[in-house]
C-alpha cells in the first residue's frame, strides 16, 4: 500500500517489520491487523496482553498562566461536563467535550498531575478539538500539543505483569498498587513515561505516554515477553465492541447528547442541577433537562440472531413489515469472545428496555434482534 500521502506514527517502521498490514485511518497509516488476524488477536489479548499503537490520538499539556494547576481545572470545566476541579493528582476521567446543543464535539480523556493537566483526544478531531480547547481557554490557559510523544496501550489480563517486568522492582512495585483510571509517572529505559492503568477493550491494561525516541525500545521490550503480541485496529475495534464502548463518528457525535448515549455516568453530582457548580458547559440546559427528564432516545446493546453480523448504518423497526422506524444501528460486528454478531445502536426510548424484540434491515432482509445490556463482555479492571 502506498503510505506517502500518510502521516506515520513512530512506530510504523516496527509495525512494518512485525508483518502489519498497513491501512489509512484518521489520516495516519496505521496497522489493521498482523499475519495471525484479527480473531486470534482478539482473543489473545482476552487471555493474556495486546500491545495498541494509539500515537495517532492527540496528546495535550493545559497549563494556567497563574501557574496554578487548579485553575487549568477550574477553566476546562467551561468546556466539559465532568468534574475537573475535584480530580486529585494521580488520577485520570473520561468527559466530553459538548457543543452548545449538548451535542458531543469529542470524548477524551483529562488526567491531573501535580503540576499540570494532560488530555488525550481522538486523532480524526485533533485538529478542532485543539482549535477548541485554544477558543475556550486563552483568557487563562497556555494548550500545548505534544508532537514529541509516542503512545502505547498494553491491554489484557497479563498486561501489568509483563510492563511490571522491564521495570524495577521498586516501580514495578508501583505499577501492582495502581487501581483503574490511576496515573503514574515512571522511568522506562531513562524516559518518564505517563502510565495510566486505562484503555479502550474492556480489559485490564495500560496507556503509556513516551517520548517518541524510546517508543521502538518500548514496544520491543514488550513484545519480548511471552505473554505480549501486538495488535491491531481490527481487533481493538471487535474488542472495543464487545465492551460497548463509544467509537467517536459512529455511536456518538455531536448530534448526541451523553445521556442519550448513557454516559451520563461521567457527569458528577457537582456539575447537575443542585450541585456545587451545575452546569457552565456548552448546552448544559440541555443536558441537565435530559437528565432531570429523561430522553426519547436511548444507545443500547444489541444481539442480532444468526451468524451473521449486522453493521453500522442498518435501520431498526418493530418488525418486519418495517413500517415503523425506532432507530438504527451505530456499530455492529462479530464478537469472538461471545462468538456471535454484536451491535449498538440508538432506539426509541420505549423500546431500549432489555430483552425487547427488534428488526434490522439487512440489504432488504429482516434480521430479528434483541436489546442486551452492556457491556457484552464483563469489564477486567483492576478497581
Amino acid at each position: 500500500m502506498d503510505t506517502t500521502a500518510l502521516l506515520q506514527t513512530p512506530l510504523y517502521d516496527w509495525h512494518v517489520r512485525q508483518g502489519g498490514k498497513m491501512v489509512p485511518f484518521a489520516g495516519y497509516a496505521m496497522p489493521v491487523q498482523y499475519a495471525d488476524g484479527i480473531m486470534v488477536e482478539h482473543r489473545h489479548t482476552r487471555e493474556a496482553a495486546g500491545l495498541f499503537d494509539v500515537s495517532h490520538m492527540g496528546q495535550v499539556r493545559v497549563t494556567a498562566r497563574s501557574g496554578n494547576v487548579a485553575d487549568v481545572a477550574a477553566a476546562l470545566e467551561r468546556l466539559v461536563p465532568a468534574d475537573i476541579v475535584a480530580l486529585k493528582p494521580g488520577r485520570q476521567r473520561y468527559t466530553q467535550f459538548t457543543n452548545a446543543a449538548g451535542g458531543i464535539l469529542d470524548d477524551l480523556m483529562i488526567t491531573r498531575l501535580d503540576d499540570t493537566i494532560l488530555l488525550v483526544v481522538n486523532a480524526a478531531c485533533k485538529a478542532a478539538d485543539i482549535a477548541h480547547l485554544r477558543a475556550g481557554l486563552a483568557a487563562d490557559c497556555t494548550v500545548e500539543v505534544l508532537e514529541d510523544r509516542a503512545l502505547i496501550a498494553l491491554q489484557g489480563p497479563a498486561a501489568e505483569d509483563a510492563l511490571a517486568a522491564i521495570l524495577s522492582p521498586a516501580d514495578a512495585g508501583t505499577l501492582r498498587a495502581m487501581a483503574f483510571m490511576d496515573v503514574r509517572v515512571l522511568p522506562i529505559a531513562g524516559a518518564d513515561c505517563v502510565i495510566s492503568r486505562s484503555g479502550y477493550t474492556g480489559e485490564d491494561g495500560f496507556e503509556i505516554s513516551i517520548p517518541a525516541t524510546g517508543a521502538e525500545a518500548l514496544a520491543t521490550a514488550l513484545t519480548a515477553q511471552p505473554q505480549v503480541r501486538p495488535i491491531g485496529l481490527g481487533a481493538r475495534d471487535s474488542l472495543r465492541l464487545e465492551a460497548g464502548l463509544c467509537l467517536y463518528g459512529a455511536d456518538i457525535d455531536e448530534t448526541t447528547t451523553p445521556v442519550e448515549a448513557g454516559l451520563e455516568w461521567s457527569i458528577q453530582k457537582s456539575r447537575r442541577t443542585g450541585g456545587a457548580r451545575a452546569g457552565g458547559f456548552p448546552g448544559a440546559e440541555i443536558v441537565l433537562a435530559q437528565l432531570a427528564q429523561g430522553v426519547t432516545r436511548k444507545r443500547v446493546g444489541l444481539r442480532p440472531d444468526g451468524r451473521a453480523p449486522v453493521r453500522g448504518g442498518a435501520p431498526l423497526y418493530t418488525d418486519s413489515s418495517f413500517a415503523d422506524g425506532i432507530g438504527g444501528i451505530t456499530s455492529g460486528g462479530f464478537g469472538p469472545t461471545v462468538e456471535a454478531p454484536v451491535a449498538m445502536g440508538y432506539v426509541a426510548t420505549p423500546h431500549a428496555a432489555a430483552g425487547t424484540q427488534v428488526v434490522a434491515e439487512l440489504r432488504g432482509r429482516a434480521v430479528p434482534c434483541t436489546v442486551s445490556p452492556l457491556p457484552f463482555v464483563p469489564a477486567g479492571f483492576r478497581r
